[in-house]
């Protein structure tokens, strides 16, 4: 499993977003069941939001948030920051050393 930092950069201001939050934040649920995505939220000020995520490939993942409704509705540009985490708190051994 790699690992990911997602950067979300909204592309207008987010008080513009809309039913699109309400959208957005249920679509990251399948994430989240998925065992896709560990935490997210928005940058602050809020320009955008960041994720740590993992998948197989980068590409697994850019394909899952090519759906989400900030992307479909041209609210947002996301970015795929693969790293290799080395060390953990051990409260997150099991994202770390179980697949999902």
């Amino acid at each position: 499993m790699k690992h990911f930092i997602v950067e979300v950069l909204y592309k207008q201001p987010y008080e513009t977003f809309g039913e699109a939050v309400a959208l957005h934040r249920a679509y990251l649920d399948e994430g989240y069941k998925r065992g896709m995505i560990l935490f997210s939220g928005p940058l602050v000020p809020r320009l955008g939001s960041i994720f740590v995520a993992r998948a197989e490939s980068a590409q697994e993942l850019a394909d899952f948030f090519e759906h989400d409704p900030y992307k479909t509705q041209g609210l947002a540009d996301f970015r795929f920051i693969q790293f290799a985490p080395t060390r953990y708190h051990p409260a997150l051994g099991e994202w770390f050393e179980e697949e999902p």
